[in-house]
């Protein structure tokens, strides 16, 4: 049942719907719709006005994004938002802001390393020389430093060519399938029904 908006403006009304862990659930829609409001007022980014977002048991609404993300809900900005000017090792650092031990953040780091090895090859090389699927790969390791429940994508696809678009894709396929619930936007529509469990 959720109500949320800029300023006057109301953008969703009433939207429901649920996502699985071990799931890859896929929205669908026009430009302009709110597919990417509905990820901002899950994550915090955004207070919705009206209506619940829950974790199980666990109430998130009108948490601010640095409380969502702690009780396990990660979001991925629409083009990844790598930060050009860091290194990839600093990127991954950031996406692991909330965790205050060094040793384990410097483990889950080296664990991400050891599943996205190219990152290692790059790993002191600023973010913003990788190429596209580089920088998409940076972003998902980065969102996945502090192992989330659940990782949404905002539109994955945009601006990779039809080739790294399938590989996120598949990527994203993976996540669900080692049980991180995954939620994505996307208008690549034909491809993202190849790895959807689940679709609104």
């Amino acid at each position: 049942g959720l109500d949320a908006g800029y300023g006057r403006v109301q953008i969703l009304h009433q939207v429901s719907m649920t996502a699985r862990t071990g799931e890859v659930t896929c929205i669908f829609g026009p430009n302009g719709c709110g597919k990417s409001t509905l990820l901002k007022a899950m994550v915090g980014v955004i207070d919705p006005w009206a209506g619940r977002v829950t974790l199980d048991d666990d109430d998130l609404t009108h948490l601010p994004s640095h409380r969502t993300l702690g009780r396990g809900l990660a979001m991925m900005p629409q083009g990844g938002g790598v930060f050009s000017q860091l290194s990839v090792r600093d990127n991954l650092r950031i996406g692991g802001y909330t965790i205050r031990s060094r040793e384990r953040l410097d483990s889950r780091i080296e664990k991400l390393l050891e599943e996205f090895p190219r990152l290692r090859e790059r790993y002191t090389v600023q973010a913003g020389q990788l190429s596209g699927g580089e920088q998409m790969i940076l972003s998902i390791a980065r969102a996945l430093v502090l192992n989330p429940r659940f990782l949404l994508f905002d539109e994955p696809s945009a601006g990779l060519s039809p080739k790294l678009v399938g590989d996120v894709l598949v990527r994203a396929a993976g996540l669900a399938r080692r049980g991180v619930g995954v939620l994505m936007i996307e208008q690549n529509i034909r491809e993202a029904l190849r790895v959807a469990d689940r679709m609104y």
